[in-house]
């Protein structure tokens, strides 16, 4: 017998209760796959989702039950293979399980368009969140509610207060959330970490946070027919409803403001969670961040329909123990032929510190002692060339231990124990990204208290769009 399904309305309307005790995790009612493998429904499947979905499959600990996504099947001005959407991704299911659905072992994976009917299941334990960033904060919420336990893509929230309800929704409802900052699971990340933390550059003084740079000029961009595949008022979700532009979806929804903070925030969760875990400021943040940035389509005749989120920017916060940290893009080769001189003086007006990484992508740790620079497995500097002759000694500071993100999760989801990359900590970090744009758009110094975790003394960056905004019915967060 299939089994009991919500219908969506009810579904909003019951899942939005506090504490609503109607659903529980499947392994409550010995629902699990066979050989009691976690059941897993996945929510988008395009891009990335599909590459979540791809890393899913080669662990045996999990079965794939469903896959959800708005878009039926590939479409897209770019290259639609790698675009993918929920028929493509059931075919790849399909196919991965082919021998175990042959014996019986398997009965199949569902392919739906809306994630409340993956939510709404019983017989599945976790959920993979891998959508446009103005979705992660409902669906995050809905699924702790519903029971499941959450695989959700960085960025983790569009804004502070989404990344609030998202971390209260988690704890309330004793749920695992690993966050998609794979680098918290790469042994030379989490060792050049250890080193900073150990002191081996000395006293931390600055960190510099470089990320890649997107050049995102471009617009106005002319209304066209919707897709047959797509459902794009569900896609909106809780974001204004737009004219559907194909540049508006897949991976160019991050330059638009609607949907995501832009590089600050895309690659910005990335970078700077590796730098609050080296400062060891994980529960913490930042006491004041200012900043300036160049938006390449300012001044168009039609600003709605061009990318609005900055390019390049210069963003300085300050940290407790007086750490300073600057966050910028790489001045490579296509950045520099963008920028004019004059540009690039007004954005560096606010620091005269000497930035020799200015050009290489990845964090660097500096010290009154030495510096140590990291970035997707790959470390350098003087203490890391050292360690080998100089290993930090049995009682030093250890950092989380994890060398296979996915498979982190599903042992945490099995034992229940702490992930590598939590809600909370991502939470802290995508906050710190949020008041970088807040201080770029009001081109003001923002005091922040980490505590209350609230913007001090500014009404209007209180409530910038970053900090909270409206959201359409009816894919609001309620209480």
């Amino acid at each position: 017998m299939s089994p009991p399904r919500l219908a969506r309305r009810t579904f909003l309307k019951t899942a939005a209760a506090v504490g609503a005790p109607w659903i529980v995790p499947a392994t409550v009612f010995g629902a699990t796959a066979p050989n009691n493998r976690i059941t897993v429904g996945c929510i988008g499947t395009g891009n990335q989702g599909f590459n979540i979905l791809k890393q899913f499959l080669k662990h045996a600990e999990a079965q794939v039950v469903a896959v959800c996504d708005v878009n039926r099947g590939s479409f897209g001005y770019r290259d639609e293979k790698q675009y993918c959407g929920r028929e493509p991704a059931q075919k790849l299911v399909h196919e991965h399980y082919a021998a175990a659905r042959a014996s019986g072992r398997y009965r199949g994976c569902d392919a739906v368009g809306d994630f409340r009917d993956v939510l709404a299941r019983r017989d599945i334990d976790a959920v993979t969140i891998v959508t446009p960033d103005h979705w992660h904060a409902v669906m995050t919420v809905l699924a702790a509610r519903a029971g499941k336990d959450i695989y959700c893509e960085k960025p983790l929230s569009l804004t502070v207060r989404d990344g609030q309800e998202m971390v209260r929704a988690v704890r309330e409802h004793r749920r695992i959330l690993q966050t998609g900052s794979h680098e918290r699971s790469n042994p030379v990340t989490r060792h050049a970490c250890e080193l900073v933390r150990n002191g081996r550059i000395g006293k931390l003084q600055r960190v510099t946070v470089v990320l890649p740079f997107w050049n995102t000029k471009g617009g106005p961009f002319a209304p066209q027919p919707v897709p047959p595949n797509l459902n794009w008022d569900l896609w909106q979700g809780q974001a204004p409803a737009r004219e559907y532009c194909p540049e508006r979806v897949h991976f160019n929804f991050r330059w638009w403001s609607d949907y995501a903070g832009g590089i600050i925030t895309d690659w910005g969760q990335h970078h700077m969670d590796i730098a609050f875990w080296g400062m060891g400021v994980e529960d913490s943040g930042p006491l004041s961040v200012e900043g300036t940035a160049i938006f390449p389509n300012e001044g168009a005749k039609e600003p709605t329909r061009c990318y609005d989120n900055p390019d390049r920017f210069l963003v300085k916060m300050q940290f407790p123990n007086q750490v300073e940290l600057l966050y910028f893009v790489a001045h490579d080769q296509k950045y520099r032929e963008s920028i004019t001189p004059e540009d690039e003086a007004r954005l560096f007006s606010q620091t005269q510190a000497d930035l020799p990484e200015k050009s290489r992508n990845g964090i660097m740790f500096i010290g009154d002692q030495g510096r140590v620079f990291v970035n997707r497995g790959r470390a350098y500097g003087k203490p890391v060339d050292e360690l080998k002759e100089n290993p930090l000694t049995s009682n030093a500071i250890r950092l989380y231990e994890s060398n296979d993100h996915m498979a982190n999760f599903f042992e945490c989801v099995k034992t229940r124990k702490t992930p590598a990359a939590t809600v909370d900590v991502a939470h802290r970090v995508i906050t710190a990204c949020h008041l970088g744009n807040i201080a770029i758009r009001l081109k003001r110094k923002i005091v922040w208290d980490p505590v209350k975790e609230e913007i001090v003394g500014d009404a209007e960056a209180a409530n910038s769009i970053y900090v909270r905004r409206p959201q359409r019915a009816p894919y609001q967060i309620t209480a």
